[in-house]
């Protein structure tokens, strides 16, 4: 159907206001699928990590020492974290490093090796009490003493290092507290 306004030119085309209409609710349609996009989609926050952590504490020693150092933790209620326990109460054994043992994976059919040895524990809620953090020369195949690092980080509210400190385990079977 086509209305006809006024006196025809040779360049005007009659008027559909089907047409028009339809227009209209492709241009509302492709507003509205534009609008929903960007609210689905919310720019990243970069920089931003949230742990779900009110301490981590950190052990390294010597990258590619082939030497196994572990931790222990044991909390007010005393529950006790280990490498055979790795989840107690709030105190979680995130790593558990073996030294050089499993730290090779294949990547795109490479090879690759993690050189960093170190154990990772994390305590997501706060008891009231002492904790205590125990290091143990578990395993070694250099017979060598180990100098190791333990730093303890309070996360909330804000980063905070608490605790820092290096000791040297000097035998296998050797713990410090």
């Amino acid at each position: 159907m086509a209305v006809r306004l006024g006196a025809r030119s040779k360049f005007q085309q009659p008027f559909d206001p089907i047409t028009a209409i339809l227009f209209k609710m492709i241009q509302a349609l492709t507003f509205f699928f534009v609008l929903a996009v960007m609210f689905m989609n919310p720019l990243a926050k970069k920089g931003i990590i949230d742990p779900k952590a009110e301490f981590i504490i950190t052990t390294s020693w010597p990258d590619n020492s082939p030497d196994d150092i572990d931790i222990w933790v044991e909390d007010p209620a005393g529950n006790i974290i280990w490498f055979r326990n790795r989840e107690a109460g709030l105190v979680h054994l995130d790593r558990d490093d073996r030294g050089m043992l499993n730290d090779t994976l294949e990547v795109n059919g490479r090879t690759v090796q993690n050189p960093l040895n170190q154990e990772v524990v994390t305590i997501r809620g706060v008891i009231a009490g002492e904790y205590v953090v125990n290091l143990h020369y578990y395993a070694t195949e250099t017979g060598k003493p180990v100098e190791t690092t333990v730093r303890i980080d309070r996360v909330n509210p804000v980063l905070k290092v608490i605790y820092y400190d290096k000791l040297t385990l000097n035998e296998k079977g050797e713990e410090k507290t």
